[in-house]
């Protein structure tokens, strides 16, 4: 059955949602046949595909190229693109016009923007433009900035109460789910009993109503260290270097390529005899 902001919407409370990170068309596709609820084309894109330090240099256009490839391998799962910074801190009006590209020429299905009370202008101009809305709050990625580095967000009472006071304001503006990231297990319980709609946590302990990882973090291809909250469910990173290791040798060996992986010509000695 197709994910759609419906479904997402109904499984709270019923059943756990399920969504990863993905860039482009073979990973998605092979996600897509698991099971997965929602696969969010991240701006972490900027980090892990585009080897950028943070997610600042990331384009709409960059966004728009790797969603579009996702979506053309998403027949189950709810794609969800990531607003890129800048891309709805100006107006409302642009914010508007950069998410209906994602939409257009992306084929994204629903948005994601960073931000709390500031930002529900912004999230009702989409809704009303029939846009879909994912709210991020705690360790907001675009913020690292202001933040002074990636720390855990919501630590004192005054952070915890604004965090809270940012979700309350989203969902009545109209987000249709919340990602909770880097946010005390307790601190982002208390959120997700509260609202109505979905909280998809990333650090943010086990009783949101879903979870989300970068798919390059929970695999193993990242050398760099993991965040806490991440967990390997494989090591491909290891399994890919074994494997480009053996193909670089055998190249340079001179067993690759065999017989078997050759192409051969009928008549072939009298054929090249008459090539000149």
């Amino acid at each position: 059955m197709k994910n759609t902001v419906a479904t997402f919407r109904q499984a709270k409370g019923r059943e756990k949602l399920v969504m990863l990170t993905a860039y482009d068309y073979s990973t998605a596709k092979l996600m897509d046949r698991t099971g997965v609820n929602a696969l969010l084309v991240g701006d972490s894109l900027g980090m892990v595909m585009l080897g950028y330090p943070d997610t600042l240099s990331v384009t709409l256009e960059d966004m728009i190229r790797h969603c579009a490839a996702v979506a053309r391998g998403a027949c189950s799962a709810l794609v969800v693109c990531d607003m890129p910074f800048m891309s709805c801190q100006v107006s409302v009006t642009d914010t508007v016009r950069n998410a209906g590209r994602l939409v257009k020429e992306g084929r994204a299905q629903a948005v994601k923007l960073e931000g709390g009370a500031d930002f529900c202008d912004e999230v009702r101009g989409l809704t009303r433009a029939s846009i879909p809305v994912m709210g991020h709050l705690g360790l907001t990625p675009q913020s690292v900035n202001a933040f002074g580095g990636y720390k855990v967000q919501g630590k004192s009472l005054a952070a915890a109460q604004k965090l809270l006071d940012d979700a309350r304001a989203l969902q009545e503006a109209g987000a249709f789910s919340l990602v909770l990231e880097c946010v005390p297990a307790a601190l982002a319980a208390r959120v997700s009993k509260e609202l109505e709609i979905p909280v998809i946590g990333i650090g943010a302990g086990p009783e949101c109503d879903g979870q989300v990882l970068v798919w390059q973090d929970m695999l193993g291809l990242c050398d760099t260290v993991a965040p806490k909250f991440v967990k390997r469910f494989g090591e491909v990173g290891e399994a890919m270097r074994a494997a480009f290791t053996v193909y670089a040798q055998e190249v340079k060996g001179g067993t690759f390529p065999a017989e078997e992986h050759c192409y051969s010509l009928e008549d072939e000695a009298e054929l090249l005899e008459k090539l000149y």
